[in-house]
């Protein structure tokens, strides 16, 4: 992976999802698209990019992105905003629509259902919730709602008991998000920079964390214009 290749690569991911690669994630750029050349039997990455620049819809396009897209999540990370959507929830006494726009591989996005669905206590699904992300595969993964054990650890029991089902046999191990709640929420592929985001709306919420630090400062203006104009007057982001 020449100084060149590398920069080629920033080039691309940058006006293909926005991410913004710093100079030194050279290493990492190598050890996730080395995979992919090894897969098509590539042994340059000038060549690898060729194909890419050669053609805009060339199926590569969607391995590239997933490789150099970042999937770090879990449930009830960083927990301190979910009781203020609790707060909000009880507050408005409606079901709520919410958008998580990062949604990864969904711990994000169920945590959001089970905190909506605890708010309100009146039904196990009260809201609506779109989950989307740019990495295909990770979201495909989000839609199954089957976990690993480990995963769900941290949970209360009374959460684990509510919201899960334990599999059994085979799946012995893993775990399986409640099908009533995993009907509460849509799951859509989706790239922010594209023009037409047809999303819906307005929303009451929007998450959008861990996500605007691979941006640049216009790239994330550009986004939060468009999140605001998607929010109720009292909605939260």
């Amino acid at each position: 992976l020449t100084a060149e290749d590398f920069d080629c690569v920033r080039r691309l991911i940058h006006a293909r999802a926005g991410i913004s690669l710093a100079p030194h994630k050279i290493e990492m750029v190598y050890s996730r698209l080395a995979k992919r050349l090894r897969a098509l039997g590539y042994g340059r990455f000038r060549d690898y990019l060729r194909l890419l620049q050669a053609d805009a819809e060339h199926v590569e396009w969607e391995h590239f992105t997933n490789a150099l897209t970042t999937n770090l999540t879990a449930f009830f990370r960083e927990a301190h905003h979910f009781p203020m959507l609790a707060e909000h929830a009880r507050a408005v006494r409606r079901p709520l629509r919410v958008w998580c726009c990062a949604a990864s591989t969904g711990e994000e996005a169920y945590s959001i259902a089970i905190t909506l669905a605890e708010a309100q206590a009146h039904s196990l699904a009260p809201a609506s919730i779109l989950a989307t992300d740019i990495d295909t595969a990770a979201i495909a993964n989000a839609a199954r709602g089957i976990y690993t054990q480990d995963a769900v650890a941290k949970l209360a029991p009374e959460r684990l008991h509510r919201f899960f089902l334990k599999g059994t046999g085979e799946r012995a191990g893993l775990v399986r998000v409640h099908p009533q709640l995993h009907q509460a929420i849509e799951f859509r592929a989706l790239n922010l920079l594209d023009r037409d985001w047809s999303v819906g709306g307005p929303f009451d919420a929007i998450f959008c964390r861990n996500l605007m630090i691979y941006f640049d400062k216009q790239t994330q203006r550009a986004l939060l214009e468009r999140f605001a104009a998607l929010l109720r007057p009292d909605g939260l982001l």
